[in-house]
């Protein structure tokens, strides 16, 4: 049985490796398209502008952003970011203000979807972790200090 599973395999990947190279199968149309400029941006501002075409966002009590305050390990710091009293979100970006590099992800929403994402982001530090929402063609923000006790991305 585990012959015939493995011939089985071996078919398919040598049938989708002629597939991709005939120009059968695009991997370029099923991949994520990302913003070189803001991710590789060195400064928080520089990130937004790149983002969002500005860097001006406004303090809001309608974010609820949930990181702790002391994560025990940077490498894996949980974050979560709640927007759903705000109407009409059109994205969340969530920054490490002191990475190497500030813009730590980005998720776009259309249509009816509820503005509500949790990750794990990479911190080198202890810094501020920031949470800015686009919604109705303005920037929000809300901010928190999460103290590092073990290095993610710098140690």
């Amino acid at each position: 049985m585990k012959r015939r599973s493995f011939l089985k395999g071996t078919l398919a990947t040598g049938a989708a490796a002629v597939a991709v190279n005939a120009g059968l199968l695009t991997p370029s149309t099923v991949l994520a398209d990302w913003n070189k400029k803001a991710f590789n941006a060195k400064a928080p501002e520089d990130a937004l502008n790149a983002a969002f075409g500005m860097s001006n966002a406004t303090a809001s009590s309608d974010i609820d952003l949930g990181a702790p305050a002391i994560a025990e390990n940077g490498a894996v710091t949980p974050i979560k970011v709640d927007a759903t009293k705000m109407a009409g979100v059109e994205s969340i970006a969530i920054l490490a203000s002191k990475n190497p590099f500030p813009f730590v992800c980005e998720y776009s929403f259309s249509g009816p979807a509820l503005g509500y994402v949790s990750t794990r982001i990479k911190m080198g530090e202890t810094q501020n972790v920031v949470a800015i929402v686009k919604a109705g063609g303005k920037l929000y923000k809300a901010e928190q200090e999460v103290k590092v006790t073990i290095g993610g991305c710098g140690g």
